[in-house]
């Protein structure tokens, strides 16, 4: 398929968008919670805060894809999400107490969290404009990750964790003169959104089997990523390795997207979903007896054959089950589920868990989840093979 002139600058600007906005990924998910403590909060505190922000997505992702499908824009309600994440983290930065940073980081969440939902719906539809795969823009998100999770963890080293604010403002006011360039791709098709279809794609028995399988395995993953820093710190390491350990898991998920790119379509999602199960739990197994920062960082290249495969796959699945014009409220869904809802549990019980039960015991948890995943993906890949030969 020839591709017209304006295909490059189109692909360029979006490619360079999801390099930014993994880039703020980096801080928000990995040094807030250095950050936080840094200001001298407890543990329970920082699971807290760290569950506060899923809580206010569940609606902020609702809220602004569903405008987005409405109002058929992704680029003006992404310009806006961008704009208020450099106000609110300018107030963020100014602030001490757990009170205040409470409700501006609450305040920042609302803002932060649709944004992803939101590049991925723009990813699809230019990728589908131009016949290429997703994952040819998406990768772009795993480089930009890769590149700040060594550059932030330096830098954070050098100058300290007190700067962490003042990146993500730098970041997010770059990241909002890069929407300004971008094409505008309405995230679904001609036909106008109807609620009362989308109602009906939700009570789907399919649609919530899938997403309940989801939300555990999310567990799993999210009371990994919520904790890694603070674990890797605790086992001794600095700024710089943390950084590292960073860099492998994003570094690691590349060769893995460019595979599934060319590859992924001669294979079921169902079983490449499972198989991923069955590598978190393995990957969760290998952290709970885990004992120096070396082996921790190590286990940093099974990001490749867990997050990896899942995500593309999953988002390849999600595109079959939801129809066009429910598409940003369809990847909406499954970011509430996989990092909303799950975020807000693992933040939480997380919290509680590594602080009265130990390392081991959070850890052991988090793989009970993605066992419980890998059962509920197998009986769906079970149920799905029993329909086509019965």
């Amino acid at each position: 398929m020839k591709l017209s002139h304006n295909a490059r600058p189109d692909q360029t600007w979006l490619r360079a968008l999801m390099f930014t906005i993994f880039g703020s990924t980096v801080l928000v998910v990995s040094y807030f919670q250095l950050f936080f403590s840094h200001l001298g909060f407890s543990r329970a505190e920082i699971g807290y805060l760290y569950g506060i922000g899923p809580l206010v997505s569940v609606f902020s992702n609702m809220f602004w894809s569903m405008a987005s499908d409405r109002y058929k824009t992704v680029r003006k309600v992404m310009i806006i999400l961008l704009a208020g994440q450099f106000i609110t983290g300018m107030l963020l930065a100014n602030a001490t107490t757990f009170g205040e940073v409470f409700i501006l980081v609450s305040l920042f969440y609302f803002f932060y969290y649709p944004i992803y939902p939101l590049a991925d719906t723009m990813a699809i539809t230019t990728a589908n404009k131009y016949g290429r795969n997703f994952t040819t823009i998406r990768v772009f998100g795993s480089i930009g990750y890769a590149f700040f999770a060594l550059t932030i963890g330096y830098f954070l080293g050098s100058f300290g964790v007190g700067w962490t604010m003042w990146l993500c403002i730098v970041l997010a006011g770059t990241t909002f003169l890069i929407s300004l360039r971008l094409q505008d791709q309405p995230s679904g098709g001609s036909t106008k959104m109807d609620l009362s279809g989308l109602w009906a794609i939700l009570k789907r028995r399919d649609v919530l089997s899938f997403f309940a399988c989801v939300f555990l395995l999310a567990m799993g993953h999210r009371m990994n990523e919520a904790f890694l820093t603070i674990t890797l710190k605790e086992l001794g390491a600095g700024e710089g390795l943390i950084g590292w350990s960073l860099l492998i898991s994003s570094v690691s998920e590349i060769p893995i997207f460019m595979l599934l790119s060319k590859y992924g379509s001669r294979y079921k999602e169902l079983p490449l979903i499972a198989f991923a199960a069955l590598m978190y739990a393995l990957r969760l197994l290998l952290m709970s007896i885990s004992h120096t920062p070396e082996a921790v960082v190590a286990i940093q290249f099974m990001h490749s054959v867990t997050f990896g495969i899942f995500y593309v796959t999953a988002v390849r699945y999600i595109t079959n089950l939801v129809p066009d014009e429910y598409r940003a409220t369809g990847m909406a869904l499954f970011t509430i589920v996989w990092s909303s809802l799950a975020g807000l549990l693992s933040g939480t019980l997380g919290g509680l868990l590594i602080q009265h039960a130990g390392r081991q015991t959070f850890y052991l948890t988090a793989m009970a989840f993605s066992l419980t995943a890998l059962l509920g993906f197998g009986l769906k890949l079970l149920f799905s093979v029993t329909r086509r030969t019965g």
